[in-house]
């Protein structure tokens, strides 16, 4: 269940940087190439689920699961705090648009599990949700018009 899910944060720092309108979309264009089965993977075994609420907490845990394993510190035994402030924003400006960007009726409930789980599970991590329409209209030529 959602294999190596943690690598659709592979190329989190170049799609951060420098975050224009024009840049947005191109980004979220890749980002759904690359990683979109990703979350139709999700959808899909919410529909097939007796227990829709049960199948998205476990998607929300596997996915936390898989980002704690993959950004905690040796050292330090959590996630170091500059990381997790990226993977928050990465978050909002990528993984739940994405999500919703799947248009399946149980979208919502999967962002809701995981944006739920996401701030039981990182410390300074709670984060809300919009979708990409409202985000990519927030732009102007940067994000909020900021230079």
């Amino acid at each position: 269940m959602l294999d190596h899910i943690e690598m659709i944060f592979d190329d989190m720092k170049p799609m951060m940087k420098k975050l224009k309108k024009k840049n947005y979309k191109e980004n979220m264009d890749g980002f759904l190439n690359r990683y979109g089965h990703y979350f139709h993977e999700m959808t899909a075994q919410t529909a097939g689920a007796e227990d829709k609420e049960k199948k998205a907490e476990e998607i929300a845990s596997v996915f936390a699961d898989s980002v704690e394993k993959k950004f905690t510190s040796p050292k330090k035994g959590r996630v170091d705090g500059v990381i997790q402030l990226d993977l928050n924003f990465f978050m909002i400006y990528y993984v739940f648009p994405a999500i919703l960007l799947t248009e399946h009726e149980d979208a919502r409930l999967i962002a809701d599990r995981i944006r739920d789980e996401w701030s039981r599970r990182f410390k300074d991590s709670d984060i809300q949700y919009s979708d990409y329409d409202t985000i990519y209209a927030a732009f102007r030529e940067k994000i909020f018009g900021i230079l």
